[in-house]
């Protein structure tokens, strides 16, 4: 339990997990500051061409949607059932809800935490002692880039999430053979490929790494540029076993995953759109040669070693944690997933569940050794993949009670 006088709450990232701890302080009436490196909703207005598989009234809460029609009372929303994209979903929740009276005079846009700590411990001070908590939490941010300055809290919420942080596609998980000189020249993220990054793919041969939804979707939408370009040309490299290499759920009631899904694995098994599938592939090296001649990509097929020669090169194989933030706090990090170790070992009790089928983790799982310290939204299940919204809504509504030490209150009952 935090102190609540001259309370301090500092909420890192202006993502829709802070937005609604936001949200969730003000109506507490916590004290409470947002900072942001980049914009409001950063990732999810790079990814935002992408349409979300959760439908719209599982990616908001009756506090933001109040917030925002106090604003504007006549404001139309998309209806609950409504699966739009990420850029339709910052538009219509995310930005309203920045821009209203309750949190907006809190961000701090282009406000980047470089480090957190410990006003006078170091990481090695007191293991698991509670009286690390005494001492304030020092926050080292850079303002336009340029300018730095310390901030003092009492308690930090870390949101930042994980997109902003690409794995890397070298067998075992380190970078391949020349990937980390050619890393600027390679797309890691969701590209915009029948928008804004059309002129870049249309026409072109293009390799895609990666065997979940993201690959899925830069095929998806690499062959629907095939249709109106038909020199683009794609070769799909997956490390999975299985011939069709995103798995369908029995009865999916994210009726978007599955036709997703559906439309990858018969481009993969069929050829069709100008993908060439290959499975148990492990990359061995990815060399850049340079702006006019792409990249030299050879991988191992099975028992086999083939190369490519491409002009441009997706990785999509997810995202991971930057732990580098907390670096001088007692933070206990799963070996396996490398989220906070508490939430790592409940998710793991529910290992093979849907994420939709996994139920709310408790409280005490958001605890870290480092007192008033907790992680949240997507970077706290780590490169666990199960994360939902409306997991980080219910995480809001727990830590909440752990700052305040008061009985839930669950200001999300009504809607």
């Amino acid at each position: 339990m935090a102190k609540m006088d001259s309370f301090r709450l500092a909420i890192l990232g202006a993502g829709p997990i802070g937005l609604e701890a936001a949200l969730y302080a003000h109506h507490l009436q916590l004290p409470f500051t947002v900072y942001e490196r980049g914009r409001v909703g950063e990732h999810v207005q790079r990814w935002g061409h992408v349409k979300l598989f959760s439908p719209f009234g599982m990616n908001v809460t009756s506090l933001g949607l109040s917030a925002i029609r106090g604003e504007n009372p006549k404001r139309e929303f998309p209806t609950d059932a409504a699966c739009i994209t990420g850029r339709e979903h910052w538009e219509s929740y995310l930005d309203p809800l920045a821009k209203s009276a309750v949190v907006r005079e809190h961000i701090r846009t282009d406000c980047q935490l470089l480090s957190v700590s410990r006003q006078d411990y170091v990481k090695s001070d007191m293991p698991g002692g509670t009286k690390r908590g005494d001492q304030p939490f020092r926050l080292l941010l850079r303002a336009n880039k340029t300018q730095e300055r310390v901030e003092e809290a009492d308690v930090v919420l870390d949101c930042t999430g994980t997109y902003g942080q690409h794995r890397w596609m070298g067998a075992g998980g380190i970078p391949a053979i020349g990937e980390s000189a050619a890393e600027p020249h390679i797309a890691y993220g969701l590209e915009d490929i029948l928008g804004s990054r059309q002129s870049t793919y249309a026409g072109k041969n293009v390799l895609v790494v990666g065997g979940g939804y993201s690959a899925a979707t830069t095929i998806c939408s690499l062959a629907s540029l095939a249709e109106k370009h038909p020199d683009t040309w794609v070769y799909w490299l997956a490390r999975g076993r299985s011939t069709q290499p995103i798995k369908r759920i029995t009865n999916d009631p994210l009726k978007e995953r599955d036709r997703l899904a559906v439309r990858a694995n018969t481009l993969a098994t069929r050829g069709e759109g100008n993908v060439e599938f290959h499975h148990q592939a492990t990359i061995e090296s990815a060399e850049w040669a340079g702006p006019d001649r792409g990249f030299k990509v050879t991988a191992r097929i099975g028992q086999k070693t083939q190369t490519w020669e491409v002009e441009r090169l997706i990785a999509n194989v997810g995202y991971t944690p930057d732990s580098s933030l907390y670096r001088e706090l007692q933070i206990h990090e799963c070996y396996a997933t490398l989220g906070p170790m508490n939430l790592s070992a409940a998710l793991l009790k529910q290992e093979g569940l849907d994420c939709l089928q996994m139920t709310p983790q408790g409280a005490e799982a958001l605890r870290n050794p480092e007192p008033n310290f907790f992680i949240l939204g997507a970077k706290s299940y780590g490169r666990n993949s199960h994360f939902l919204l409306k997991n980080g809504f219910e995480q809001i509504r727990e830590v909440f009670t752990l700052i305040t030490g008061k009985p839930d209150l669950n200001l999300y009952k009504k809607r």
